[in-house]
């Protein structure tokens, strides 16, 4: 059995995640948005929170379950090597579009930094 280790191989921590429908569903309401034609950041505060927190969605025609939990796992790791230029209070839903399907892993980090920074959930963001 192989065991990967070392900072690389570290997930982000479930305390990270939002779970609850109707969190996301909140965040969904205060309509607070930038997008692109691969991806979509829903965002709104959270006033006691410690760190950011952030859920992913994405659709069945994006592809079968392999290819959505691959694009999920991507998306997970482009946050957590990224996870100390986040704004401390912000909740964020990331929407995966369809079109973001033909993304190799170093577009899809580009497409999404630019995003995050454009929607202003990163702090001194630079590469």
């Amino acid at each position: 059995m192989l065991f990967l280790s070392g900072p690389f191989f570290k997930t982000m921590k479930k305390r990270y995640r939002i779970k609850k429908s109707s969190e996301i569903d909140a965040i969904f309401k205060v309509k607070k948005v930038k997008g692109d034609s691969y991806f979509a950041v829903y965002q709104s505060e959270d006033g006691q929170g410690e760190h950011f927190r952030f859920a992913l969605s994405i659709g069945k025609k994006y592809g079968n379950a392999v290819a959505r939990n691959l694009a999920k796992r991507r998306i997970r790791m482009i946050i957590s090597e990224f996870k100390d230029q986040f704004i401390i209070n912000k909740l964020f839903v990331v929407v995966i579009k369809p079109q973001a399907y033909d993304l190799s892993y170093q577009e899809m980090r580009d497409k999404l930094i630019v995003l995050f920074k454009k929607s202003k959930l990163m702090e001194n963001a630079h590469e």
